[in-house]
């Protein structure tokens, strides 16, 4: 999959969990992939494509160890959860990815018909969005933090907004 794919898919399921923990979910999401580069940088030869950084254990282990042992404010349990997610969306496509490093096969769920750049990937990533941007609205200003969807008559009747702050800003709604 692309990696915009890979990036919206783990942040938007991030933003229903966390919105603070999207831009690290992000970063996890794609890191598969560019921890190839930096890999073959530092190793010196070239590490092929969804080797050893798709393994799902590599992933699991990590995202264990910072749901478990420890975990700085979240920070690593969201960078494992965008890993985990790349790993699933890589595992619906036809070449599929490794669950450990012992597994000379690459595994794929769904029978493994999607194509990468293809109109599947496309569908299903809006799909997601989608979804967990309907969970996210539905539960509005008061089931989390909405940065972009501020509820100015809300903050003007619980008195946290004067009433020429709300009036400039009362036809807003990004």
């Amino acid at each position: 999959m692309r990696w915009w794919s890979h990036a919206g898919t783990a942040g938007a399921l991030a933003a229903v969990v966390d919105p603070g923990a999207v831009p690290l979910a992000m970063l996890g999401a794609t890191a598969p992939d560019w921890l190839e580069w930096v890999g073959s940088a530092v190793a010196g030869r070239k590490i092929r494509h969804r080797t050893v950084t798709h393994v799902l254990t590599s992933w699991a282990v990590a995202a264990l160890f910072f749901a478990a042992v420890w975990d700085f404010r979240g920070y690593g349990l969201a960078f494992a959860a965008g890993g985990i997610c790349h790993w699933l969306q890589d595992s619906l496509t036809v070449t599929g990815v490794p669950v450990s490093w012992w597994s000379d096969r690459r595994t794929t769920l769904a029978g493994g018909r999607l194509r990468t750049g293809g109109v599947a990937e496309y569908v299903i990533t809006a799909a997601v969005v989608v979804v967990c941007a309907a969970v996210v609205w539905a539960r509005g200003p008061e089931g989390g933090y909405l940065p972009f969807f501020r509820d100015w008559p809300g903050l003007y009747r619980s008195g946290l907004v004067d009433g020429a702050e709300w009036r400039s800003h009362r036809f807003e709604f990004f």
